[in-house]
């Protein structure tokens, strides 16, 4: 298998450089030419700018603005940040040995950059804040449930731990408070279909053969509030709230299920009160049993 050549730009910011190849062929005469094209939410002001300030890099360094069109090869970059309001909560460190890291993630900290959120996520913190520069994802959070999520921080060992999440070899617990339905017949196994759309940003169920499987038990109940285990065997997009809302008692502060509410990205109250609670697992290179619960804690008041 080839690998991929080492970027030649450092990470900035705890976020490694864009990579963008040139495609083998093409009619541009310039580099600039191919990324005006190339990168057509970039003003080509900007293109030129980064050029100038020789931040535009190939692996024998920095690009000059004229530099001609160099089909089949690569060239790195830094993209610019969005603007972004801080999360003001910590993320505590569970476990961390040569190989993995668990973190306990708070509400409204995304696990990886993607769209809005780029330093203010749980990867690029960890990066700066633990000096582990090639820390990488097992698996993925919700932005706005807390809980635990594990990282590689042995870059060789990242296949064998995502693979370990991908083959669903990790068994997951959720804790959730919703309100108390006496009625409610629990436990209970739900299971329904469910499908998410591109670019829309709730899921849905529908019919058809089921997809998502969710064991639904009642833990403890005072005032009205339900403390609920939820341990799934599937990992469909926002399964848990879906299933919760399904039967009734939609998990407390969700702003999407069952009624979709607008909330500003930079309100940090009334978090979703769902839990990432235990991760446990056979460790694929160890052999060792591992079971790690969560230090964090849900509130019905």
């Amino acid at each position: 298998m080839r690998r991929k050549p080492r970027p030649p730009l450092p990470q900035r910011h705890g976020l490694d450089p864009a990579r963008l190849r040139l495609p083998d062929e093409g009619p541009w005469a310039t580099l600039r030419d191919h990324l005006v094209e190339r990168l057509p939410r970039v003003a080509p002001e900007r293109v030129d700018e980064l050029l100038a300030e020789g931040r535009i890099h190939d692996l024998a360094g920095p690009v000059a603005p004229d530099a001609p069109f160099a089909p089949g090869t690569s060239v790195w970059f830094h993209r610019d940040l969005p603007e972004e309001v801080p999360v003001p909560f910590g993320i505590g460190v569970v476990h961390r040995d040569d190989a993995i890291l668990v973190v306990d993630k708070p509400h409204f900290l995304a696990t990886i950059p993607r769209g809005r959120h780029v330093v203010q996520t749980a990867l690029v913190r960890l990066r700066r804040e633990l000096g582990l520069p090639d820390l990488s994802p097992a698996h993925r959070l919700d932005r706005v449930t807390a809980g635990l999520v594990m990282f590689v921080v042995d870059p060789r060992l990242r296949g064998r731990y995502q693979t370990m999440f991908r083959d669903r070899a990790v068994h997951k617990e959720y804790e959730a408070i919703a309100p108390h339905d006496p009625a409610l017949e629990l436990p209970r196994t739900v299971r329904s279909r469910i499908v998410k759309v591109k670019g829309v940003i709730t899921a849905q169920e529908v019919d058809g053969p089921p997809n998502a499987e969710t064991l639904v038990e009642l833990v403890e109940h005072r005032d009205g509030w339900g403390r609920y285990r939820l341990t799934p065997t599937t990992g469909r997009t926002h399964q848990l709230r879906l299933h919760m809302a399904a039967l009734g008692v939609p998990i407390r502060h969700d702003d999407f299920y069952p009624v979709l509410r607008e909330k500003p990205l930079d309100d940090f109250t009334d978090p979703l009160q769902l839990l990432a609670k235990v991760l446990a697992f056979t460790d694929p290179v160890t052999g060792v049993e591992h079971r790690f619960t969560s230090r964090l804690r849900l509130h019905s008041r």
